[in-house]
């Protein structure tokens, strides 16, 4: 029989926060496949504006947990809600940016028509009255990513950093309240990581909305973060930075011992096995 794993600390949040303040709710959720549990009892109340890394190595369910909230995976347990709704397809509420993956250089598609998918790909045509406001639209959301000047460009042309910022002027155009990142940043070089983090920071401060950023390296955004969700197999801490990412805390989520070390304001985790080190990205999470 599996032995059901131990939660750690699943009722820490904010004092200031309640469930009514939240844009994302979920509360004693669980995910499993078959005697596998990704998390079970997992309270999280994400306000508006607020800025949420969700950490772990591979297979802990950081994926997963995004895509319940955009409605693709059911919860074995526990309730959620997203942007005021149930999680469903047509969920306007809700952005979503996901990782960066090369197109092919043959695709004829331009910049700005990725962008508008994010504002009309739920629906067939926007009639004639409406050309004139989606292009406004559009063209103000390159703006805002300094897209601008390859809007015109076939996406299949452009590279990974000038890609990745079309995808987030696409999950931006629609004016979402939560905004859901799956590993943006993989693959980007030092510069393209703090321009993509800047915009998706700004973003939130001006229009108060929540991000869920899931990573495996939490120095490019550590500056911009307010709270940690840190799952590992089964496993998981809620808190600030400065109380998850401790030597004691990781260790025990890990169960085995890991240090961590500050130097020049960035965290560098070091456990016994390459697979927990946060300086060691991997790929593929499910």
């Amino acid at each position: 029989m599996t032995e059901r794993p131990t939660l750690i600390d699943h009722s820490a949040r904010p004092a200031a926060l309640s469930t009514a303040d939240s844009v994302v709710a979920l509360s004693g959720a669980r995910l499993a496949y078959g005697d596998r549990v990704l998390w079970d009892g997992l309270d999280l109340d994400v306000r508006a504006g607020e800025f949420v890394a969700v950490l772990g190595p591979n297979g802990s369910g950081k994926t997963s947990l995004l895509r319940v909230l955009l409605g693709l995976q059911k919860l074995s347990a526990g309730t959620v809600r997203v942007a005021g709704a149930t999680p469903g397809r047509g969920n306007r509420g809700l952005g979503y940016i996901p990782q960066q993956r090369a197109l092919e250089p043959t695709l004829a598609l331009r910049g700005r028509d990725l962008v508008g998918l994010g504002l009309d790909g739920h629906r067939w045509g926007i009639g004639f009255t409406g050309i004139r406001e989606r292009r406004r639209q559009v063209d103000e959301a390159l703006a805002a990513v300094g897209a601008s000047g390859f809007a015109d460009r076939p996406v299949g042309l452009l590279s990974g950093g000038e890609q990745q910022r079309l995808r987030v002027a696409q999950a931006l155009i629609s004016d979402p309240r939560v905004l859901l990142c799956d590993e943006p940043l993989l693959s980007l070089d030092l510069a393209h990581q703090s321009a993509v983090s800047a915009l998706i920071d700004s973003r939130r401060h001006a229009a108060g909305t929540a991000v869920l950023f899931v990573t495996h390296e939490i120095n490019p955004v550590l500056p911009l973060v307010d709270r940690v969700l840190y799952l590992v197999d089964g496993r998981f801490r809620v808190g600030t930075p400065t109380e998850v990412m401790t030597s004691r805390t990781l260790s025990d989520l890990y169960r085995t011992d890991v240090q961590v070390v500050r130097v020049g304001g960035q965290i560098h985790v070091v456990g016994a096995h390459s697979s927990i080190c946060e300086d060691n990205p991997h790929h593929g999470e499910h």
